[in-house]
């Protein structure tokens, strides 16, 4: 009885020793320690090139600091105050709002226009795409100067005019409100339509060709086809174009400081451009940052809120 016994006991499966789950959990503990040493320099540089300039420049919001002298004195909310109070910010944050408004809807407008030219089969389709793209990479500071040159009294753009008979009173393009803001309007359209219109080409081409052919069997239209199939389709080309030039709208700077520098009077004066003659011509840092805060979180905002709709709509 007893040599049986431990025979049976000597051959009985084993239980599954209890430390092989400690093993498993040190092994995962192990591997995600050796994940973090290789993310530490990464981390390093990030904290030291991101995190402690925005974390002292939030800071800095809150004082009147003139970005030379190493003193300075603690404010509190008096720059975003101001910001909210003085006309020239507030005229700026408008016009920041009307350009990024004006130029998602007329960029977008043509970029589709183009997109559905260059994708209907033309000969010259490829040829047509790099022309209409070429604008887009050329320096932004390069086209500005070469819109300044066109729209001056005696440039191009009015000789054109004069030549069809519409010069006897042509527009001051630079020196009044309402075509000064025009000007830039057009400007970037005319540069960075060709964007739009590449990602507009490829939402194009994902769409089945067999969706198209039915509909035209069916007797549906061009237009019919174009609001009931083509559209819809184009909705996530649609949401990264909007969602670019959103953005691209209301961080604008370059097009407009070289162009009109703000001007006539104030009237094309972006946050952009205010923040940076607060900061770097009137050495008033500590409210030049304040307005970047208050830009940042504009643009946050509508870009979460375009991606929520997004979403929504895609549900």
């Amino acid at each position: 009885m007893t040599a049986t016994a431990e025979r049976t006991s000597s051959t009985a499966p084993s239980h599954a020793p209890a430390g092989r789950p400690r093993r498993r959990r040190h092994a995962g503990v192990g591997r995600a320690t050796s994940l973090l040493l290789f993310a530490v320099p990464a981390l390093a540089i990030y904290a030291f090139a991101v995190v402690v300039p925005s974390v002292r420049g939030a800071f800095l919001a809150f004082t009147n600091w003139d970005g030379l002298s190493p003193a300075y004195d603690f404010v509190g909310f008096d720059n975003f105050v101001r910001i909210f109070t003085t006309e020239s910010s507030l005229s700026a944050l408008k016009m920041t709002l009307i350009f990024a408004l004006a130029i998602t809807i007329l960029q977008n407008g043509v970029g589709l226009v183009l997109a559905l030219g260059v994708n209907s089969g033309l000969k010259s389709q490829n040829f047509l795409r790099v022309l209409l793209f070429a604008p887009v990479v050329i320096t932004p500071v390069v086209v500005a100067f070469l819109w300044k040159f066109l729209l001056t009294p005696n440039g191009p753009v009015n000789a054109i005019f004069a030549g069809v008979g519409l010069g006897d009173t042509p527009p001051s393009w630079l020196g009044e409100p309402f075509w000064a803001a025009a000007s830039v309007v057009m400007m970037v359209v005319w540069q960075k339509a060709g964007y739009s219109m590449v990602i507009y080409v490829a939402g194009l081409q994902s769409i089945p060709q067999e969706v198209n052919e039915a509909a035209t069997v069916d007797g549906a239209g061009a237009w019919r086809r174009f609001a009931s199939i083509t559209w819809p389709l184009l909705a996530p080309a649609t949401a990264i174009n909007v969602l670019l030039t959103v953005i691209g709208g209301l961080k604008m700077f370059t097009e407009v400081f070289v162009l009109t520098a703000g001007g006539p009077g104030g009237s094309t004066e972006t946050l952009s451009t205010l923040l940076y003659k607060s900061a770097f011509q009137f050495n008033e840092f500590g409210y030049g940052i304040s307005l970047a805060i208050v830009l940042a979180l504009v643009v946050g905002f509508f870009s979460v809120a375009q991606q929520r709709l997004s979403r929504r709509d895609q549900y």
